[in-house]
């Protein structure tokens, strides 16, 4: 019975490990931008950093027993990896210097609400208002959509955890986004990144159907790896033609390279597959705003940044709707669980009856 709790409870303790390691994505990739790095330039550093980490480990783990790739399975996976990390990645940079990161942050955690939408068009998902399931579901978008627009409409008053001061004492990141973007500038942002959000989305959701034709996980993220450093430098290569800008030496770049690169694309989009493996696309949508939540608390306390009343409320709200959707997802489970047992119940005793009637009938 412990066994079976603890198999249980393994996805839901991974998709917290998920985006606590996004947490620390976000915060060391937007210091390094802060330093002037090129956004194309770090998203094929990171894509190729990955790829390094994990070749070896696929080689020596799943190569023997893999199963063929065949070339309509190849085009798959190298049309998931241009659009559900290449161009997501690379439109979400370019979104993220038209706007700013609370705007960023709140349509990042819209996510959910996309995936879900995708998952009920392709068939994917169910969603029965009338049940008490699918209400909380409902509500749980619900939630999160109201979470991320307060997030971005409304701050209220401010609250500095350690005053002027921070464990990494680094400058707070407003102070490098000294500019206001235009109402254009502002608007094509706002599209770019809503833009990056649903191919995240469409990747999470496809994802799950390519990998039933290539279930070697490993090999599935270090393909995607491989075919996004190629797809990442070429589009890094036409756009910052300017050596300077290419170059890396010992400092915060190099560790945000080094963290995104292994960490987050190596390690976790390997995790992001079990996850989905073991649940769906959608449960793993639904954990997105915690790493909103680690992240406004972390950079508080490492960048000193200052938390408004509009984060705490926002991130309440995203909390609810996470709980309200996971957990009408779990009572779906556990009514198709009954069901089953209850029908392997009746098939066991129709068994039984069947023999004892043979048994008399001889007799």
């Amino acid at each position: 019975m412990e066994v079976g709790r603890s198999s249980s409870r393994k996805p839901y303790l991974v998709v917290i490990l998920i985006q606590t390691i996004y947490a620390g994505m976000f915060l060391l990739s937007k210091a390094a931008f802060n330093g002037g790095m090129n956004t194309f330039v770090f998203v094929f550093y990171r894509q190729a950093a990955a790829t390094l980490f994990l070749v070896p480990l696929a080689l020596f783990l799943e190569w023997k027993t893999a199963p063929p790739l065949s070339f309509m399975t190849f085009c798959k996976i190298f049309l998931l990896s241009f659009f559900g990390i290449t161009l997501s990645l690379d439109i979400y940079g370019v979104a993220l210097v038209y706007t700013s990161a609370t705007l960023a942050a709140a349509i990042t955690n819209c996510l959910p609400v996309i995936t879900f939408l995708l998952a009920l068009l392709l068939r994917m998902e169910v969603l029965k208002p009338r049940t008490t399931s699918g209400l909380a579901k409902l509500v749980g978008m619900l939630f999160c959509t109201a979470g991320a627009v307060t997030l971005a409409v409304y701050k209220g008053p401010h609250f500095n955890l350690l005053g002027h001061h921070n464990l990494l004492h680094h400058h707070n990141i407003e102070e490098h986004e000294g500019h206001v973007p235009s109402g254009k500038t502002w608007i094509k942002g706002c599209f770019l990144m809503l833009m990056s959000n649903t191919f995240w989305a469409l990747w999470l959701v496809l994802q799950a159907r390519v990998m039933k034709s290539y279930p070697s996980k490993l090999l599935f993220t270090t393909l995607q790896c491989f075919l996004s450093s190629i797809q990442t430098f070429v589009i890094a290569i036409a756009v910052e033609r300017n050596p300077y800008e290419w170059k890396l030496g010992w400092n915060l770049k190099l560790v945000a390279i080094a963290y995104c690169g292994i960490v987050v694309t190596g390690i976790t989009y390997h995790l992001q597959a079990w996850v989905m493996e073991k649940k769906d696309p959608v449960f793993l949508a639904m954990s997105t705003p915690l790493a909103l939540v680690i992240t406004l608390f972390a950079s508080a306390i490492l960048l000193g940044e200052i938390i408004s009343l509009g984060s705490i409320l926002g991130g309440l709200l995203l909390v609810g709707g996470l709980y309200n959707v996971l957990w009408g997802k779990s009572r779906e489970q556990s009514i198709v669980d009954e069901s089953c047992l209850r029908a392997e119940v009746v098939k066991d005793s129709s068994k039984l009856k069947e023999t004892e009637e043979d048994f008399v009938s001889v007799a």
